[in-house]
């Protein structure tokens, strides 16, 4: 028995084989005791909580640089720690693009000291970049490459056969996919009624998805890279994403697990509006089916935020894409708490999967000599997610007013308790997250 740094007494603590009632011992930011922990420098009493290894969302839209008027690195991360979320991979659809070495070294210097929770960040392909990605896709806090099949918010496009294989071709890492058809959507523009934005999944339709989903499938076993297909919205995909879990991951979130157009779109209106879209209720259902037979390996938010400004312009003129980095672990607490999926699959789907797909270093599980990232949670907590507990620069969610079951209590990064009961500490200690593509070759 040693003595510690930082003490996690009196919690039910969930190993990789299960929920065990354990203390945990930390020094150095890493994990050196499971069960006898000696005395301690700080100790955090966890009695009638449960600690889950650190939420890691590996997919968020932060807006900096040049979109700060609907989000930064500092409130986006803010919201993260806030909603019990440890480490975040972040999009390349700024200001300018995330496109080159200059821009991935902008965001980590801009992140150094105003991120609340450690990071990674993807770099954009381009047709012009396509031969640069090789290099980029090594750099240290890169995530990998991100790939935009169909036009989104931003001008990151590659949607011609022949430029995303050369940008397959290009690289090694894991590429993640957003799969909407853009000749199809160009096709039906005409399917948007103006002022109904129940017309949005109309337009983006599921054969875009499951159309752009095949042709990536095709070309990735031409280029043998492997592929993460983001936000599934369609059962059809996951039945073929299913049969190709050799080269193909996929990713769903709590939105398209949460919100039917029936009701959204009437009530919401355009701040139900994202793409890919919010679609029918058994498209909804169907989801959640595929969840439970495996399919899908993670849930990530797409916290994709907004000002209320333009989101409430007329369809289709507003923007697609909403907050969620917030409330991804509390919505999908509550989806636990009424019997959808199991504690131990979410723990997979949010801290162990991530870790498995994208090669991270010493995160994705409580064990001796991984970094101290937990997430402490009391499952039996009822509260209403209201819109002064949101830190989100853009100041709204769609989930707003929503009473759950579970609630994050408190957030610790490398040891370090970052949030405890809704207060944050005195300083952002993010750092950007380790992988074994770029560590180790």
């Amino acid at each position: 028995m040693t003595n510690v740094d930082f003490k996690l007494k009196g919690g039910r603590v969930h190993l990789p084989g299960g929920p065990v009632d354990v203390d945990i011992g930390v020094s150095g930011g890493r994990i050196v005791a499971i069960g006898d922990v000696g005395d301690a420098g700080e100790t955090v009493d966890c009695t009638g909580l449960d600690v889950l290894p650190g939420v890691i969302d590996s997919q968020v839209h932060f807006r900096e640089p040049g979109l700060e008027l609907k989000e930064d690195l500092e409130s986006g991360s803010r919201a993260a720690v806030l909603g019990g979320v440890t480490a975040v991979f972040e999009m390349p659809n700024t200001k300018p693009n995330t496109d080159s070495a200059e821009a991935i070294n902008d965001k980590l210097a801009r992140a150094r000291d105003r991120m609340w929770c450690d990071h990674a960040f993807y770099v954009g392909a381009t047709a012009a970049n396509a031969p640069l990605l090789k290099e980029l896709e090594r750099l240290p806090g890169t995530a990998g490459v991100k790939i935009f099949m169909g036009a989104s918010t931003g001008d990151l496009l590659v949607a011609e056969d022949s430029e995303l294989a050369r940008v397959l071709a290009s690289g090694k890492r894991r590429v993640a996919i957003h799969a909407e058809d853009e000749a199809r959507m160009n096709a039906r523009m005409d399917e948007r009624v103006a002022g109904d934005p129940a017309s949005h999944p109309v337009w983006r339709d599921d054969e875009s998805a499951l159309l752009a989903t095949q042709r990536i499938l095709r070309l990735a076993r031409e280029a043998r890279r492997r592929i993460h297909v983001l936000h599934v919205t369609t059962p059809a995909e996951l039945e073929l994403l299913g049969r190709n879990k050799d080269i193909a991951t996929c990713e769903v979130t709590p939105q398209h697990l949460t919100l039917a157009g029936e009701d959204a779109y009437p009530r919401l209106g355009t701040f139900a509006q994202m793409n890919p879209p919010i679609r029918s209720g058994a498209h909804r259902d169907g989801l959640w089916r595929w969840l439970n037979q495996g399919v899908p390996d993670v849930i990530g938010s797409d916290h994709a935020p907004h000002t209320r400004e333009e989101k409430a312009k007329e369809y289709p003129a507003s923007p697609s894409g909403m907050p969620g980095v917030q409330t991804l672990l509390p919505l999908m607490l509550n989806h636990v708490a009424e019997g959808r999926l199991t504690l131990q699959r979410l723990i997979d789907m949010t801290s162990a999967g991530p870790q498995r797909i994208f090669g991270i270093v010493g995160k994705g599980r409580i064990a001796v000599g991984y970094d101290a990232d937990f997430t402490v949670v009391d499952l039996k907590a009822r509260w209403t997610i209201d819109e002064q507990w949101l830190a989100s620069r853009c100041g709204w969610s769609p989930f707003t007013g929503m009473t759950l079951t579970g609630k994050p209590v408190g957030t610790i990064i490398r040891g370090n308790r970052v949030m405890w009961e809704g207060q944050l500490a005195n300083a952002a200690i993010g750092a950007p997250v380790r992988f074994e593509a770029v560590e180790f070759g």
